[in-house]
């Protein structure tokens, strides 16, 4: 039997492998709910899942700050670390309310957003990280170093009201922004590696489209932002890491820019977003690797025939190009229940093996 960094590494080579590689990001909420049905034990071990995270990355222009403005029985507003203020839930997890951003037009971000956002400014308790990582590495598992892009940290910034408009309007602001953030995130990236943490890939996370298509258009996505992801890309490649990129909704018209750029994953595959591995597959598979698209729409119906269903159908058409992990289509809800993700799993195990 393979170990899982053999297993991750064998299925980004597309190499004979014994099944296929398997992680999940599941909610707070999700794991109590499993608790309180029988749960006993970390999901990660109890489904022998293949991909450890060993520290997040995401350099803010005021790191540590989180001051409370208001707050309700329910509710809090913060400001937080981005100049961002925003309504949060205090007890569960959800989407907060947008109120406001300090970082308002391009005087603002050259004279005090942009010197803010320095390497130097940013902390983490490395000596943990390096920790987690050794531990990782002893367990044999694939190691990745999570955070955000450039996108994501403009979108913190300005909002997404005013980052559009400064995509129509300013785009040397949006370029500014975002080769400022690249700069400051490989220097961060550089100094982890210092500390004799050098993972397995970099796993970048950035929100690019929505439901019914991508936020802004391929062609604007290329000049402005492109530019920088693949620039990371290319130093994770020239570090020897793969780069496995997140990004919600419906990415279909980005995917030739994706194989581009060299990325060598995709994930989520967001499923009520009409992307579709069966079709996305046999058109990219042998040029780029797939991370999930296990529909949790099917999932919350906790019906397990059409669970079983969604499973073998979609691990066929990634398994065909070998080049092919298990993922929720998103994250896991809190109304799946133990009973039915257990069941899921088994499907996983079940149809997930070459051999």
């Amino acid at each position: 039997m393979l170990t899982s960094h053999e297993r991750v590494a064998r299925m980004f080579a597309r190499k004979d492998h014994d099944r296929i590689p398997r992680f999940d990001q599941i909610w707070p909420e999700t794991l109590e709910r499993w608790k309180s049905e029988g749960m006993t034990g970390d999901p990660a071990q109890l489904f022998d899942w293949d991909i450890a995270w060993v520290g997040w990355v995401s350099p803010t222009p005021f790191p540590g700050r989180r001051e409370i403005v208001a707050e309700d029985a329910e509710t809090q507003v913060i400001i937080g670390e981005w100049g961002d203020k925003r309504r949060w839930w205090k007890n569960r997890m959800g989407t907060p309310e947008h109120i406001g951003w300090e970082c308002t037009d391009f005087k603002k971000w050259r004279d005090v957003f942009r010197q803010k956002l320095s390497a130097d400014r940013w902390t983490a308790d490395l000596k943990t990280w390096r920790q987690q990582f050794d531990a990782a590495r002893k367990a044999q598992k694939w190691t990745c170093l999570c955070g955000i892009q450039s996108y994501e940290a403009i979108k913190a910034m300005l909002g997404d009201e005013a980052m559009f408009l400064a995509f129509a309007s300013e785009p040397e602001w949006i370029q500014d922004m975002s080769r400022r953030y690249t700069d400051v995130i490989i220097e961060v990236f550089e100094r982890i590696f210092q500390h004799g943490i050098k993972p397995d890939a970099l796993w970048i996370f950035e929100d690019l489209a929505y439901s019914n298509g991508p936020l802004c258009s391929p062609q604007m996505y290329r000049h402005l932002v492109w530019p920088d992801h693949k620039r990371l890309c290319n130093f994770a490649h020239a570090h020897g890491m793969k780069f496995i990129f997140h990004t919600d909704g419906d990415i279909n018209s980005y995917m030739d820019t994706f194989v581009e750029a060299g990325f060598d994953c995709l994930q989520p595959l967001e499923a009520k977003a009409r992307v579709d591995i069966r079709q996305l597959a046999p058109k990219y598979g042998k040029k780029i690797a797939f991370f999930g698209n296990i529909d949790m729409m099917v999932a919350i119906t906790n019906d397990k025939a059409k669970v079983e269903e969604e499973v073998r159908a979609k691990l066929a058409a990634g398994m065909a190009t070998k080049g092919y992990m298990y993922h929720s289509d998103h994250s896991v809800p809190p109304q799946v229940s133990w009973e039915t993700y257990r069941w899921l799993m088994e499907c996983v195990e079940k149809y997930g093996r070459y051999a």
